[in-house]
């Protein structure tokens, strides 16, 4: 992957990132829940720092997720 296309694409998923955050926060769920969302969003942002285009396809899944109301199961 080139130097700009890698940029490009860490600006994407710093701004959907900053997104999936603020629709977490919103959501009217059970604690367990909000903290298994937190916690994948915590695993994306882990994954980003040694497989960004790997980060950006948890992303993609977890908004996906978040868009059609599929949430993990609180603990």
């Amino acid at each position: 992957m080139g130097r700009d296309s890698q940029l490009k694409l860490y600006g994407q998923v710093a701004d959907q990132l900053k997104e999936a955050h603020s629709r977490v926060r919103a959501l009217q769920v059970p604690d367990g829940v909000r903290m298994a969302l937190n916690r994948k969003l915590l695993v994306v942002t882990a994954t980003a720092k040694h497989d960004l285009p790997g980060a950006a396809r948890r992303l993609d899944r977890l908004m996906k997720d978040l868009d059609e109301g599929r949430f993990p199961e609180g603990d």
